[in-house]
């Protein structure tokens, strides 16, 4: 063998390294970002049950206050929303959701009566068990970002990413607390 067969041959293999390297890159690169889609889509779904379970338990709770047409309202537009939403919008979403659950649960907190009804105490634990399916699917969305914006980062998928316009994908950030604690006190009946 002469020296120009073994440098074509040293090519040939170089380049079939790099054809792999940017093949693997990139079904890498697609698979997390569909990962991280899929999750969230599971979490928009899981968000829009939660709101049909809140107009549910509006619904049961209405008799014992005035909630007015406006709450409602929120509500289905609110679960609109919720299938469109990026990551960002997603996190205002929960804390509006997270403020009319409280709002809702602190009526249910000042009537016995409405309290220890079986309806109101299922719905209120499904809507509970939703808002941790919720957390679940958040932390699992959120490590698949950080795999997927880690690969954007580093050597070589980078250069791959790069290549395709692929750019970080956005955390999914909740704010675990209510904003503003919710008020039962003016609500009754009688209102």
């Amino acid at each position: 063998m002469d020296t120009t067969t073994l440098a074509i041959g040293a090519l040939v293999v170089v380049l079939l390294v790099l054809v792999w390297l940017f093949v693997s890159s990139y079904n890498r690169l697609f698979r997390f970002r569909n990962a991280a889609e899929a999750e969230l889509g599971q979490i928009r779904v899981a968000m829009k049950k939660r709101f049909d379970m809140i107009e549910q338990l509006l619904g049961a709770v209405k008799g014992y206050t005035k909630f007015e047409r406006e709450v409602f309202e929120k509500v289905a537009a609110l679960r609109a929303q919720v299938l469109n939403a990026g990551p960002a919008n997603l996190a205002d979403i929960q804390r509006e959701s997270a403020n009319l659950f409280g709002s809702i649960r602190a009526v249910a907190e000042a009537y016995p009566d409405l309290k220890a009804s079986e309806t109101v105490k299922k719905l209120m634990e499904a809507i509970i068990g939703l808002e941790d399916e919720i957390g679940r699917q958040r932390y699992t969305y959120n490590n698949v970002v950080q795999e997927f914006n880690t690969m954007v980062d580093t050597i070589p998928t980078n250069i791959v990413a790069g290549v395709l316009g692929l750019t970080k994908l956005e955390y999914l950030k909740f704010g675990d607390e209510i904003e503003t604690p919710p008020k039962a006190s003016g609500i009754g009946p009688d209102e």
